[in-house]
């Protein structure tokens, strides 16, 4: 070991503790030795890539082109996603997939083309040339994307692995991408390389740390030629590296933009989705898994801190929250009111009655959320060890003994999520949690996370999983650890209170992580750059199929100035979920600590939450029928807007208002640029034509909001009930909405509404789409220029 990682395992023993810091680093060293003496060394490696073609068959949907090394199927299923999958990949197993493989497309045939094989569906045309490369085009013949012939290195070895590949790709001049899961240096993706493993950066991080917690080889991309979005199917450790192309670079000729998936085994394998971006994402959703929809109460304002200590500092927040006026929908509880941080535990002295303070809470309309860790301690005689190990549920070593490692509890052990069995013994154990008055869930710490002061932060790459029945080592199961044990904890809730939609959001998770819940921004830095990249996490995430999401407003980190924390707690107030946090140390979070300034405009924007609380609603029952994010990129119903692709400053919250955070330091007035059509200025009225860039008044007090002409959202009025705000159409234009309403917090079917507003007689009317009156109060604002 050489001096520097000495100085690491030093410094791990005097920041974590002496035994816990010399626990991580044996830990470490354990880790190394496993890997070591389990994990077969690559053999002699022989580079191939398909080679000239040697005929087709086609079959249902597509069918089959046999090159010399290798073969592609392509499949157009119904509904129009593209799959393609080389040296006889097919698309199952699969975490990502929801339901199964959707039903091929009979009407898209494979026919011989003038360069090789072509398929021709609704939604594109595939081309695959007679050497194997693949054109993915528009109906209209624009060429979307060209992935080159792809390279395998095929090992001697008996690693398991298969065979490391790589494809590269070529998109239009314009295009811009977005996605690859939670990346704090979006919305839009700048050229670089970008890991495919989900990680712990440890501490804090900021725009420029990558990876992060959530990743995902999911891309969106978008160009003049049209949208499209790109998965490829395989959970494996990898690298995406993304080249900007160049309109018009040299002698006038567009320089085509460039990417590189890079994977260090797993099948080659692959989808294409094509369209708008609404049917991008509806169609992606529709192939991974419909957005959950969180009870209403979980899009109200969330308090959280590590370190309330007791129950009696949870109620004096509570109280001071009353008595402030200062509504709140739920209270979190972090690992230190376990029973030394041992799961599915309470501590007896600080914590002696949590269905007392549960049922206290709910007389508040304030709803207790737990923390849950993956690791449980490896402890002889505890009960949640011993059922474990009873069940077969922790992760093992090829020799069949436990993997251990060192979490917040000490040494621990680790559930198999990628097992049935060991996911149905994890879920019985949520009992305990609602027994204990807990109504909502945040999984930590499972990406899964094994603290180590060098080398990597997680499980042995040799460990074993089950990966329902399949088998397999940590290196495919890593990043859908926190995908099964989200599944996990959403099918166990589901048995235990099958009345009640489980609320559970996730830092770690992959693809298809929508169907159990959301995620949130993990440990960001307190900082501005912080809240920047809080709300890069949010668009990227929402593009990825998980519309639920938001920061520790904040930062988890370091104490915020109170001009930060207000931005930050104002930009909250606009995304899916609005929770304040902290760590440990790093000061308090409530509005009252920062003074009575930020206290008069932080109840200012909890009155707008409030008041928009059915707006958000019906944007969740949007997001589960169709995949579209809450949180929407401004080129969302523009996407030939050249300018705003490049635009990560602002959002679309749902399709009729526009949010501007402020994201610097003594900003009273911004700059935003505004898709096409009327936009009004919520606070005067003022109409703005867009397309174009105007100049807003941004003081301490609120954000900069506007409104679409014509829209018509449900707001809650001043007696609570829900009444429709619309925004005048332009002369001679007609507007509308939808409005949902439905059970709260269970599994009735919702209603949902829609709205007509048009001029008539020189004022604003508004109907049900179909005629007959509206059966809401109606409040009509904006007067068009």
């Amino acid at each position: 070991m050489d001096l520097g990682t000495v100085r690491t395992v030093l410094r791990s023993v005097g920041t974590a503790g002496s035994a816990q810091g010399w626990r991580a680093a044996r830990s470490a060293w354990r880790r190394q030795r496993t890997d070591a003496r389990d994990l077969p060394p690559r053999g002699p490696e022989r580079a191939r890539v398909p080679g000239p073609a040697l005929g087709a068959e086609p079959a249902p949907g597509g069918g089959t082109v046999r090159f010399a090394r290798s073969l592609l199927r392509v499949r157009v299923a119904v509904g129009g996603a593209v799959f393609l999958g080389w040296d006889g990949a097919e698309p199952l197993p699969s975490y990502a997939l929801a339901g199964g493989v959707p039903e091929a497309d009979t009407r898209a045939v494979l026919e011989p083309d003038k360069d090789g094989w072509r398929v021709v569906s609704e939604r594109m045309t595939v081309l695959v040339s007679r050497h194997g490369a693949v054109e993915v085009r528009t109906p209209g013949g624009l060429l979307l994307r060209r992935e080159l012939p792809p390279r395998w290195w095929d090992t001697a070895g008996q690693d398991g692995s298969g065979a490391r590949w790589v494809q590269r790709s070529q998109t239009p001049a314009d295009a811009r991408v977005f996605g690859l899961g939670g990346r704090a240096a979006g919305p839009r993706l700048p050229a670089g390389t970008y890991r495919l493993w989900n990680t712990d950066p440890g501490g804090s991080f900021g725009p420029g740390d990558d990876p992060l917690y959530i990743t995902m080889p999911v891309q969106l991309v978008v160009a003049d030629a049209g949208c499209h979005l790109v998965f490829h199917d395989c959970s494996w450790d990898g690298r995406v590296t993304l080249r900007d192309g160049e309109v018009g670079a040299g002698s006038g000729h567009d320089r085509p933009g460039g990417c590189e998936v890079r994977m260090e085994g797993g099948p080659l394998r692959y989808w294409v989705i094509a369209g708008t971006p609404a049917r991008v994402l509806g169609g992606w959703t529709a192939l991974t898994g419909r957005p959950a929809v969180p009870p209403r109460w979980a899009l109200g304002h969330h308090h959280s801190r590590w370190g309330f200590g007791s129950q009696a500092a949870v109620r004096e927040v509570a109280a001071a929250y009353r008595e402030h006026g200062l509504p709140l929908s739920a209270l979190h509880l972090d690992i230190d009111h376990y029973d030394g941080h041992r799961v599915f535990t309470a501590d007896p002295e600080r914590f002696p009655d949590l269905p007392g303070l549960a049922r206290e809470l709910a007389a508040d309309g304030i709803h207790l959320v737990s923390i849950v860790d993956p690791a449980v301690k490896a402890e002889p005689g505890l009960e949640m060890y011993e059922s474990g190990r009873a069940a077969g549920a922790f992760v093992r070593d090829a020799r069949g003994r436990e993997v251990r490692g060192v979490v917040w509890p000490g040494e621990a052990v680790f559930p198999d999520f990628t097992d049935p069995a060991a996911r149905a013994w994890w879920g019985r154990h949520y009992r305990e949690r609602l027994d204990k008055g807990f109504e909502g869930f945040w999984h930590d710490m499972n990406e899964p996370v094994s603290f180590a002061p060098f080398g990597e932060t997680t499980l042995p790459r040799s460990a074993r999983h089950a990966l329902e029945g399949r088998g397999g080592d940590h290196r495919e199961a890593h990043n859908v650890y926190g995908l099964a044990m989200a599944r996990a904890g959403w099918e166990g809730l589901r048995e235990l209170r099958p009345d009640r939609r489980p609320f559970l959001f996730s830092r770690s998770g992959w693809a298809g992580m929508q169907r159990y819940g959301g995620t949130w921004s993990g440990d960001v830095a307190t900082g501005w750059e912080g809240l920047r990249a809080s709300l890069a996490l949010v668009l990227g995430l929402g593009l990825c199929g998980v519309p639920y999401s938001g920061p520790d407003v904040g930062g988890f980190t370091g104490m915020p100035e109170p001009e930060l924390y207000l931005r930050w707690f104002q930009l909250g107030s606009y995304l899916p979920l609005f929770r304040t946090h902290s760590a440990l140390r790093a000061g308090r979070r409530e509005p009252w600590e920062f003074g009575p300034r930020v206290l008069a405009h932080a109840r200012a924007a909890l009155a707008e939450r409030v008041r928009l609380m059915p707006y958000l609603e019906t944007l969740s029952h949007i997001a589960r029928g169709t995949g579209a994010p809450y949180v929407r990129p401004l080129w969302w119903n523009s996407p030939g807007d050249r300018a705003l692709r490049d635009c990560g400053d602002a959002f679309l919250l749902g399709d009729a208002l526009l949010v501007a955070p402020v994201l610097e330091p003594g900003t009273v007035r911004r700059a935003v640029r505004l898709p096409r059509g009327l936009w009004y200025d919520t606070a005067t009225g003022r109409p703005h034509r867009g397309p174009g860039q105007v100049l807003l008044d941004a003081p301490q007090d609120r954000l900069p909001v506007l409104a679409r002409a014509g829209a018509v959202l449900p707001v809650a009025g001043p007696d609570g009930r829900v009444e429709l705000e619309v925004w005048a159409p332009r002369p001679g234009r007609a507007g509308g909405g939808v409005v949902f309403t439905g059970d709260p917090e269970g599994w009735g079917a919702p209603r949902m509404e829609r709205f007509v507003a048009r001029w008539a007689d020189g004022e604003v009317v508004v109907e049900r789409d179909g005629g007959g009156a509206p059966g809401y109060g109606v409040r009509v604002r904006g007067e068009p220029a």
